[in-house]
């Protein structure tokens, strides 16, 4: 009982207090998570929408594509990506790899799919009648799906919170293309496994302490919005 208390008092005068080390590493989090949970959304939710309005041959096979890739493991992903960004690899050139950048895309290729299927799940879920709505609507392809997004804001929201919350829990990836490299692309995540590889548990769980706070806001502010949009339905 001791040795717990002293870890968790531990963790706390970590947190409180809040020095450069953990300032740098809880901007860089921030930044990347947004970014890549931004990418994912701005390309998944508007592919998941047309996914659940559309109808044609094939569609199970890309519905299916797209449920696998929310269960994609986060390693394998950053795997992925570390073949393309490699020296000789296809990316090479861009000379990516093990700098935030290549972590923002590492963590989008992540949250795309989990945008894409929450939303294509929200709309198949409209009720008839809002659909033959839609369908009488002299409106184009995008204005329909506009419309149809309007109409499951709260979905849309819940496909928002989903995708930051793979994004900003994911170490797997983000440790294959970024490195961890102290004061370049360490993030929350990452620290935490090298402060408990090095048995510095008391700043692991501070760590811990900071990443579960930050989701917490994040998660509160969209839940927030998800209830507003489900008043006006």
């Amino acid at each position: 009982m001791g040795f717990l208390t002293d870890v968790v008092g531990e963790a706390f005068r970590y947190v409180a207090d809040f020095g450069p080390e953990l300032r740098e590493i809880l901007a860089l989090t921030l930044v990347v998570a947004a970014l890549a949970t931004a990418i994912g959304v701005v390309l998944g939710v508007p592919f998941g929408v047309w996914l659940g309005l559309s109808r044609f041959r094939g569609r199970g096979i890309v519905m299916a594509i797209v449920n696998t890739g929310m269960g994609i493991p986060p390693v394998l992903a950053g795997l992925l990506l570390l073949i393309l960004l490699w020296n000789d690899g296809i990316l090479g050139s861009w000379e990516a790899l093990f700098t935030p950048g290549a972590m923002v895309a590492a963590q989008a290729l992540l949250a795309f799919p989990i945008a894409a299927g929450v939303t294509a799940g929200a709309v198949r879920n409209l009720n008839i009648d809002a659909r033959e709505q839609l369908s009488a609507f002299n409106v184009s392809p995008a204005g329909r799906g506009w419309i149809a997004g309007r109409e499951v804001w709260p979905g849309v929201a819940a496909a928002v919170a989903a995708a930051f919350g793979r994004v900003i829990a994911e170490v797997g990836a983000v440790l294959v293309v970024g490195g961890n490299i102290e004061g370049e692309t360490r993030v929350l995540t990452t620290a935490i496994v090298q402060e408990a590889r090095q048995s510095n548990l008391g700043a692991a769980l501070g760590l811990g302490i900071v990443l579960l706070a930050v989701a917490l806001i994040v998660n509160l502010a969209l839940t927030w919005a998800q209830m507003r949009g489900e008043a006006r339905v």
